[in-house]
């Protein structure tokens, strides 16, 4: 839930709000100074690494809660709950950012949401597999 009332905190602000002095301004800064050079000035990738970066955590999160919940389900079923929360939150994230001045409801915006939240609970899966693999492999040496 906290993750959640950070994108939601993030997704309430236009990239102009970071534009300023602050911390957030200065890693704002910082990043459009590497990326420039590669992709043009123009581009806003900062925002397009923000979203992903966001739901890649989410998705991470939302898996292990997954996990916590239905502990017998297979780690693909929880995988895939996973996700399909984190595309389902990342739609009211996008329309919620239409009322937002500077701010719209973006489809690209969406899918690099569940993009990112798809890579992040397919590797806490795949660690939780392995970190199973690991154990059930001890007890079977024994």
């Amino acid at each position: 839930m906290l993750w959640a009332a950070v994108i939601f905190f993030m997704s309430a602000h236009a990239g102009s709000d970071f534009d300023g002095t602050g911390p957030l301004a200065a890693i704002k800064r910082w990043l459009v100074g590497l990326v420039a050079p590669v992709f043009g000035p123009e581009t806003d990738i900062v925002n397009v690494a923000a979203h992903f970066t966001e739901y890649l955590v989410f998705g991470v999160l939302l898996f292990l809660a997954a996990h916590q919940t239905w502990p017998n389900a297979k780690t693909v079923q929880l995988a895939l709950i996973a996700i399909a929360l984190a595309s389902l939150y990342a739609v009211t994230d996008e329309f919620h950012q239409s009322f937002v001045p500077g701010r719209l409801c973006d489809p690209a915006d969406w899918l690099t949401d569940t993009l990112g939240a798809a890579l992040g609970a397919s590797a806490a899966a795949t660690l939780s597999s392995a970190s199973l693999s690991s154990h059930l492999r001890v007890f079977r040496d024994c």
